[in-house]
């Protein structure tokens, strides 16, 4: 089969297209063909070195001291079963499924194998490339918002702030910050305060000619998915038992994640990619994609992600 490989950490050129072999399925695992796989930020960081400040030896001791350990990246994708193991039962031949296969990674490929119960049946309303789009950027912004923040508790009309509103991350936090009940301001360029609007904003900032850590307002809830806080700027955006929820931060803002401020990785969950689906289905929720390449030309694709200004998500089809 063809695949994306990465042999060694650096530019995007590092990505070959190549023949690999065609992995096999364990008896708890499925045999996707996938059809729409997501380039992330989080691919790009792996594939670079680049993690964030403090994490580098750590990041280097999980994935690969000298070279990538999996050299297949690519983690939410979507697709069709071609085959399930012996003890599979809640899936079969022809299903069409999405899911995130964690640190195996593996999608940059025609064919990954996944554990059977990190796959969700995938809505027929639903395309393969939102399903693929949705899930990176969907699960990270539902598990600060709803598990973190608590938006879904009840209490409707609290302010949130979504620093990043045009990203994987932000568009997802828009429209389930207003999902649930929430009023958003997005931070984004003023090229992008249109989409953000029609997402849900009640309010755009545009990051290149307001600095938002200098403004005077004050938000229920602080939601930075670009790193662009540190905690004491962001508290500083904070009401009274508002709440500071970091993405993207350095060791130092996850060791200091105390009290009212929320940093960490966010949780891969079949019961949240049902969700994510099915507000997709419904039309509550919109999968915002900026570019879609034949995985030929994953290279090409990683440099989209690696200029910082790609708006929601990037595709590859293999």
């Amino acid at each position: 089969m063809k695949a994306a490989i990465v042999d060694r950490y650096g530019s995007p050129e590092m990505l070959r297209f190549v023949d690999v072999p065609q992995p096999e399925p364990g008896a708890n695992e499925v045999l996707v063909r996938v059809h729409a796989v997501a380039a992330t930020s989080g691919d790009a960081r792996i594939r670079a070195a680049r993690f964030p400040a403090g994490f580098a030896l750590l990041g280097r001791l999980a994935l690969g001291l000298r070279r990538p350990r999996r050299r297949i990246l690519g983690g939410s994708f979507s697709g069709v079963v071609e085959s399930v193991g012996s003890a599979v039962t809640r899936l079969r031949p022809g299903d069409e499924v999405s899911g995130m296969s964690g640190v195996r990674m593996g999608g940059y490929a025609e064919y990954l194998t996944v554990a059977a119960d990190r796959l969700a049946v995938k809505p027929a309303g639903v395309s393969h490339d939102d399903a693929a789009g949705l899930l990176f950027g969907g699960t990270t912004a539902l598990f600060f918002l709803r598990d973190k923040a608590r938006l879904d508790s009840g209490r409707p009309g609290r302010s949130v702030l979504v620093v990043g509103a045009s990203g994987a991350v932000g568009t997802n936090a828009v429209q389930l910050a207003r999902h649930f009940g929430a009023a958003v301001v997005g931070v984004t360029s003023g090229a992008n305060a249109e989409l953000v609007t029609r997402l849900g904003a009640a309010r755009v900032i545009d990051h290149t000619r307001e600095d938002v850590r200098q403004g005077a307002e004050r938000y229920d809830v602080v939601f930075d998915t670009v790193g662009a806080l540190s905690i004491a700027s962001g508290r500083r955006l904070l009401t009274a038992d508002g709440v500071l929820l970091l993405a993207v931060g350095s060791l130092g803002d996850a060791i200091r994640a105390r009290g009212n401020v929320a940093a960490g990785v966010s949780t891969e969950r079949r019961e949240d990619f049902e969700f994510l689906l099915g507000l997709v289905a419904a039309g509550e929720l919109t999968v915002v994609v900026d570019r879609v390449y034949d995985l030929a030309d994953a290279a090409e694709a990683h440099a989209r992600v690696d200029t910082g200004h790609k708006v929601g998500n990037i595709l590859l089809h293999p």
